[in-house]
């Protein structure tokens, strides 16, 4: 039976990530410690471990069939590489930072400037747009430190909370892009293969549509049930159960965590009591 060759990062947050993922869609991996292949016991699938950087030629040459990578390297180096699935974890910026001491204020005020990085195309694509000339030198590493030991006048690099910035006396002056972790395929992914990532893409919207909204239970007095209602969005309407308590009724619906709270200020103005908020495990439409 077919297996597929599923790539994620090393070692790093991505790594730990990626795995939490894989095991909350049903899919137990046996990794031991420095392993790099690992496959599945429940399903047709094989874990290779490497080096973030190396993810995209694997790709394109068909070594490996997917991956989970950083949605900034596939825009760097994923030429014909596709996104089949955004994972939500692991976001962060590709920014331009300068020292605090500079005067610039924009991409455009780097014009004859030189700019450190370990993101030449990306860099150069987005200089290109803004009409901006200016020298790169490409750095695999701590680009953080290159305005400090006098070799770039700023730098291109990923931002996550800033405290790097913080540390090397850097200031951040244009947001190039944001970035989260993907699932990507290669462009030589079997047919038999394919299916198999059909079933992985099926479950991960599952739980990822289940992280992205709770289940909220109340209690509320039959003339309030419509006022209610027209609060709830529901996934298609809410439902509704009678109390044994007269004129009472029992609502349940599915909230967006990114409106949850200005609703259930809304739901509390119009009533509703005993209200009891659940996490989702898994969601499918």
């Amino acid at each position: 039976m077919s297996k597929l060759r599923l790539a994620v990062q090393k070692s790093g947050r991505l790594n730990e990530d990626s795995l939490k993922l894989l095991k909350a869609i049903g899919i137990s991996i046996d990794n031991g410690k420095d392993q790099l292949k690992a496959s599945a016991r429940n399903f047709p699938l094989e874990v290779f471990f490497l080096r973030n950087g190396d993810i995209p030629q694997y790709l394109r040459d068909g070594i490996i069939d997917v991956a989970i990578i950083g949605e900034n390297l596939i825009i760097e180096k994923g030429n014909n590489i596709d996104i089949v699935e955004k994972l939500g974890f692991s976001k962060c910026k590709v920014s331009i930072a300068v020292p605090k001491t500079s005067k610039a204020t924009s991409l455009k005020d780097l014009e004859g400037k030189r700019i450190a990085t370990s993101y030449p195309n990306t860099v150069q694509k987005f200089l290109k747009e803004a009409g901006v000339t200016a020298n790169l030198h490409i750095i695999n590493g701590s680009v953080e430190i290159a305005p400090n030991i006098g070799l770039a006048d700023g730098i291109c690099d990923i931002v996550s909370s800033g405290s790097t910035l913080f540390k090397n006396n850097l200031k951040e002056i244009e947001v190039l892009l944001k970035s989260e972790a993907v699932l990507v395929k290669s462009p030589k992914i079997s047919l038999e293969n394919k299916e198999i990532l059909d079933k992985i893409q099926f479950r991960l919207q599952s739980v990822l549509s289940g992280r992205e909204n709770k289940y909220v239970l109340l209690n509320a007095p039959n003339d309030k049930v419509d006022d209610i209602i027209s609060i709830l969005p529901g996934i298609k309407s809410p439902t509704i159960l009678p109390l044994a308590k007269s004129g009472w009724s029992s609502v349940h619906s599915v909230i967006n965590k990114n409106d949850f709270w200005d609703i259930i200020d809304e739901l509390r103005a119009v009533g509703a009591e005993g209200i009891l908020v659940c996490p989702i495990e898994n969601m499918i439409q």
